[in-house]
């Protein structure tokens, strides 16, 4: 019986088909009727993944004519109320949100550290370090946003003295002399801890991001601190692109064939602000327990400081049946697109969505908590969700040929397509406007490249929470643009 398969232990066939005592055991035709119904059992009943997830044969995939019953939504209890976490009255001005994020202090401290850095660097070279104040890194960070609005080919065209196409602010502010000099000693962090941390390099008590720890944690803490995000929230990458080479560069081949270093940062889809983020530093750093994706969703999304109730819009990347599964235990829900081959998609083929079924035909299916969703638009679509229902009568405009003519068209769509692509859009704007405004400096060294992202961080969530709590105050049609918000931080 175990050489046939047919083993009722081992082969986990169900009582009525065990073996009885009365049946020919020697008769060919009963022993392959016997491996007949054990192997049909098999392909009827439950089957489990590999994650836990069952699924069965005997599923089949719903169309949009057939109703479906919408989830229990979780209550929404942030924290804290959602917006700009500030005294009202305490800020009026640009540069008081700015300073809110990037402190008075850290301009004294990031001061010190260059200092410290310059004298030993210049001792080298048998010069000595005109030591800079307080005064003097805020004038050149003031110079580095003035440098994002307006761009010239070159550092030197900003002090250039040509009758037609000079600027007259930077010359007023720092000499290029100067400013040149700060950019190539700019430090952030203390340069004998420096040198300890390389003496542990190869060690586990080896910190890969000790040159930038300080402003790194500051502003991680001001971002949470002064914000709190709306229900909507989203995961997003972004690469700093540095010059030189070293160990915690990325490749993000879908949106720049350079090198740069990878951030994974919390923002909130209804008015891009970056609440946390992180450096990812390589694969050696991480459990890898779960996968690079997994745990960065877990990282980021903490339930104890967000609050249960919580929406979070994702792309496929992070997308799986298994993270939105223990997202609901955490009273997180999501939605995002996912990869028809990750564990715990679901495997029947009944009444599948066809490869040639025509725009706006859609196919959903539910199990346990989730519902996966196929659409055909100009593609198939595959998505994932643990809070929309399957189909809410919503439509969409798109072109459809018809003879030689090209006609728009209300197709079918999913609530969960919708939702995604409305809340994705604002984030993806926003992200576009921050680097038409970032720093124009692509330093050699690794941790002045970071620096000038920290700046562009600080800088965007300034201007986020100005714009709300202009609004929140009733002048909502005093609030000033980007550019102009940038140029008040200037002056």
């Amino acid at each position: 019986m175990f050489i046939d398969d047919m083993d009722p232990i081992l082969d986990r066939r169900p009582s009525s088909d065990l073996y009885l005592p009365e049946e020919d055991y020697d008769s060919k035709d009963a022993l392959q009727h016997r491996k007949r119904l054990c192997l049909s059992s098999a392909e009827g009943g439950d089957r489990k993944s590999e994650n836990g997830f069952y699924w069965t044969e005997t599923e089949k995939w719903q169309s949009s004519d057939e109703a479906d019953v919408e989830p229990p939504l979780l209550v929404f209890t942030p924290n804290q109320n959602p917006g700009p976490q500030i005294l009202p009255n305490r800020c009026s001005s640009a540069l008081q949100f700015f300073q809110l994020l990037f402190p008075k202090s850290m301009f004294q401290t990031i001061a010190g550290y260059t200092n410290s850095y310059a004298a030993k660097y210049e001792e080298r070279k048998g010069k000595l370090w005109n030591f800079i104040s307080q005064s003097d890194m805020k004038s050149y960070v003031a110079l580095v946003i003035y440098m994002g609005m307006f761009r010239c080919s070159s550092l030197s065209d900003y002090w250039s003295e040509s009758q037609h196409f000079s600027l007259s602010f930077p010359a007023k502010i720092m000499s290029y002399r100067k400013f040149l000099s700060i950019s190539i000693v700019l430090h952030l962090s203390e340069s004998r801890e420096d040198e300890k941390n390389i003496l542990k390099k190869g060690t586990a008590g080896y910190e890969r991001l000790g040159k930038i720890q300080p402003l790194y944690q500051v502003i991680r803490e001001s971002c949470k601190s002064y914000f709190h995000p709306f229900q909507n929230i989203t995961i997003v990458e972004r690469m700093v692109k540095p010059q030189a080479g070293t160990g915690l560069k990325q490749s993000l081949k879908s949106r720049s064939p350079n090198m740069g270093f990878k951030l994974f940062a919390l923002t909130d889809c209804t008015c891009g602000y970056t609440w946390d983020f992180f450096v990812y530093e390589g694969k050696s750093c991480a459990s890898r327990s779960e996968g690079l994706s997994y745990e960065t969703v877990m990282a980021l999304v903490d339930e104890n400081m967000l609050g249960s109730g919580y929406k979070l819009f994702v792309d496929k990347f992070y997308t799986s049946p298994t993270l939105f599964t223990d997202l609901l235990d955490k009273k997180v829900l999501a939605c995002g697109p996912v990869w028809p081959n990750r564990t715990g998609y679901p495997k029947s083929v009944k009444n599948k969505l066809l490869s040639n079924a025509p725009r706006g035909t859609m196919r959903w299916i539910r199990q346990d908590k989730l519902l996966f969703v196929e659409w055909k638009d100009s593609r198939e679509v595959q998505m994932c969700s643990s809070f929309h229902k399957a189909y809410e009568g919503d439509t969409v405009q798109r072109k459809v040929r018809q003879d030689a003519h090209r006609t728009l068209e209300e197709i079918p769509v999913p609530a969960v397509v919708l939702d995604y692509s409305k809340n994705m859009e604002a984030v993806d704007s926003s992200d576009c406007v921050t680097e038409h405004f970032r720093a124009i400096h692509k330093p050699k060294k690794w941790y002045q490249c970071m620096f000038y992202h920290f700046l562009d961080i600080a800088v965007e969530n300034a201007f986020i929470m100005q714009e709300l709590v202009t609004k929140e105050n009733g002048h909502a049609d005093s609030a000033a643009g980007r550019k102009c918000f940038l140029q008040s931080c200037v002056t």
